[in-house]
């Protein structure tokens, strides 16, 4: 846009240096024509142009334009037509204030004369014909010339604006490009995290329950239930490690709704352990959305799977609570407990993945323990009901 207002603009220029020399040589051209031909005539129109060509653009010019002006037009009145109409434009261009009015109510009055036939009579209703004329051709040209100063005004501020604009574009298209690339990298390192946290609630601790059982088939005569343990949990394991891979929900969620598949994780965990496990729900139970029950399932399954790692507990307990707004999922044990200010300045990854699944459902994760005393785990997230 910007390139095509530079085109118009110049093809303007060139037109308005060129007017003076076009509205010259038509002057002289009709002067010829009519009143044959005179050498003072061509003389002075040949001066006429060299003053335009090499004398700079200011006062002197234009008085010095004005007396061209006045000197053509007494060889003929086409001059004040024509060539007459370059003092109006030159003199309202390179002069200001009050010195502009006086130039060209100059070359008016000179116009005006030369119409005439000369000076107008000493009568007053010669004198106000001759000055309401001249005053109407330098109301006229100041109209006009005004009129095309505030144009080329606007035009200036429009052109402004576009290469203001066009630099905004730029300088959005490279924001949008960096922000691109940010958020680029940005889904990169969501999709590292998940990955990791889909890894260590799935392959870690399916890994960490083979080990389990192998030891203790190691440990005691019983070893077939032990290992039969151990093939179902790789089994299992291997399972929902394709489905992390793949980005899709835990299996134990598409075949039970959230509460039977916490269930189902309470029971088979008290089984592998030895351990009592007990498992209640209270309020309205209800479907909510994957992302909820998603989270609720693998924040139940870390805080299981820490207990059998640290905990030494003789009983586990949860509770999941639906509420109006929110969806509450209660992890007690009796074990040895721990102290939380330590194991956060750590960075264990148990915890830390349990922080972030549900805090980005903008929920909470609240941890009470002290050593010896057991361990408390709540996880709130809002009741976002499946859509």
């Amino acid at each position: 846009m910007t390139g095509r207002l530079d085109r118009w603009e110049q093809l303007l220029e060139r037109q308005m240096a060129a007017a003076p020399y076009v509205l010259l040589m038509i002057s002289t051209v009709l002067s010829l024509l009519t009143d044959g031909r005179s050498w003072v005539m061509l003389g002075l129109a040949a001066l006429a142009a060299a003053w335009i060509w090499l004398v700079p653009r200011g006062a002197v010019y234009v008085a010095g334009l004005v007396v061209l002006i006045g000197a053509l037009c007494t060889q003929g009145m086409w001059f004040a037509g024509f060539f007459g109409f370059t003092g109006h434009l030159h003199s309202w261009q390179y002069l200001k204030g009050k010195w502009r009015f006086a130039a060209v109510t100059a070359t008016a009055a000179i116009s005006v004369a030369t119409y005439n036939g000369g000076l107008p009579d000493p009568t007053p209703s010669g004198i106000l014909t001759y000055l309401f004329f001249t005053g109407a051709i330098v109301a006229g040209v100041s109209l006009f010339s005004f009129v095309g100063e505030i144009t080329a005004e606007r035009s200036t501020e429009r052109k402004q604006m576009v290469t203001q604009l066009e630099a905004t574009m730029s300088e959005n298209a490279g924001l949008h490009a960096q922000l691109l690339v940010q958020a680029r990298e940005a889904g990169v390192l969501d999709e590292r995290q998940r990955m990791a946290a889909e890894i260590h609630d799935t392959l870690a601790q399916g890994l960490t329950g083979i080990i389990t059982q192998l030891q203790a088939a190691q440990r005691t005569e019983d070893w077939r239930r032990h290992v039969d343990n151990a093939v179902r949990l790789a089994r299992e394991s291997l399972a929902e490690a394709r489905r992390s891979v793949h980005a899709v929900g835990p299996g134990q969620l598409e075949a039970a709704p959230l509460h039977e598949a916490l269930r189902d994780v309470v029971t088979q965990w008290g089984e592998l352990n030895g351990v009592r496990a007990d498992f209640t729900v209270t309020g309205t139970v209800r479907p909510m959305h994957p992302e909820v029950e998603e989270t609720l399932l693998r924040t139940a399954q870390e805080a299981l799977a820490n207990a059998a790692k640290h905990a030494g507990a003789s009983r586990v307990g949860l509770t999941l609570s639906y509420m109006e707004d929110v969806v509450t999922l209660d992890v007690r044990d009796d074990g040895a407990g721990f102290d939380p200010e330590r194991v956060r300045d750590s960075g264990g990854f148990g915890l830390t993945s349990m922080r972030k699944r549900v805090s980005r459902l903008a929920g909470t994760l609240e941890i009470e323990s002290e050593p010896g005393a057991g361990t408390a785990i709540s996880a709130s997230v809002p009741a976002v009901a499946r859509g």
